[in-house]
């Protein structure tokens, strides 16, 4: 019986020191709310993104993991830039592409071609 008298005291206590501590008691009064944290550094809006805008790109975490809503927004617009980039290198692989086969096939290559004539073209001729 001493035991459970001292148990239920001491479960007192606790709950006292604890509710003090949480409603604020003491000097420095209730703690101030936490700012929720953002992604502080974004990728460059005005130009082209580079290896180290993309290695400085640090997210902050939350009680789960990460924002989800900002990895999605780096990772399309990161998504968005590759493409652009393989789109331009592609067009400037054909147009290196159709330079060197110019090159190579020299003044040959328009022996024997004639533009063809439009009807707008023969016109002029018949006058």
């Amino acid at each position: 019986m001493v035991m459970f008298l001292f148990l239920v005291i001491a479960l007192v206590v606790v709950v006292a020191a604890v509710s003090l501590a949480v409603i604020g008691g003491g000097e420095s009064g209730a703690l101030a709310d936490a700012a929720p944290e953002w992604l502080t550094d974004p990728l460059p809006p005005d130009r082209p993104l580079r290896r180290a805008d993309v290695d400085a790109v640090r997210f902050p975490m939350t009680l789960r993991g990460y924002h989800m809503d900002e990895v999605d927004d780096v990772l399309s617009r990161l998504g968005a830039e590759l493409a652009e980039r393989d789109a331009r290198i592609a067009e400037l692989e054909a147009a290196l592409a159709g330079a060197q086969a110019t090159a190579v096939a020299g003044p040959a290559l328009f022996e024997g071609y004639e533009p063809q004539r439009t009807t707008e073209d023969t016109k002029g001729d018949d006058q």
